[in-house]
């Protein structure tokens, strides 16, 4: 299934970063230190509550999807591939509000011919805390297909 290798993973990145509107919309930062990394970064405004102060949880599920799936993507680019999601999976271990910083990470746990499947931690910085504290967790199943099915709507 696998294409030629692209040379400059990063730079596709950057172009994913250009496309991705939904990111975009939802004040989402990505960032990725290696194939098969990722991090995205958000602050919790307004439009993300469900009820007052209190983030709706389909804000964290889109969030994980995203980083999951961004661990599989920059593994897939260095492949001259691209990803999509088939399923995946998030638990929810604390509450989200107004002002919280998250950083959510992910990274590839196996990396199949057709399949790459990711896991990852959303971790919630509230004003007045040291540390961080992971609000959920979830594992993810990505396909692979060969970029030149897309590439031209990543790249300028």
């Amino acid at each position: 299934m696998s294409t030629s290798p692209l040379p400059d993973w990063l730079a596709l990145v950057a172009g994913y970063n250009r496309v991705n509107a939904y990111g975009q919309a939802n004040g989402m930062t990505l960032s990725a230190s290696a194939p098969g990394q990722a991090e995205y970064c958000m602050v919790i405004g307004p439009a993300h509550l469900s009820s007052p102060g209190v983030a709706h949880g389909g804000v964290l599920a889109g969030l994980m999807d995203a980083v999951l799936g961004a661990a599989a993507l920059t593994l897939a680019l260095t492949a001259g591939e691209l990803v999509s999601t088939v399923e995946f999976k998030i638990n929810y271990l604390h509450p989200v509000r107004l002002g919280d910083e998250l950083r959510a990470v992910a990274q590839v746990d196996h990396a199949g011919k057709s399949l790459v499947v990711c896991s990852g931690v959303i971790y919630r910085q509230t004003a007045g805390e040291t540390e961080a504290t992971a609000v959920a967790q979830g594992i993810g199943t990505f396909n692979r297909y060969p970029a030149s099915k897309r590439l031209g709507d990543i790249l300028p």
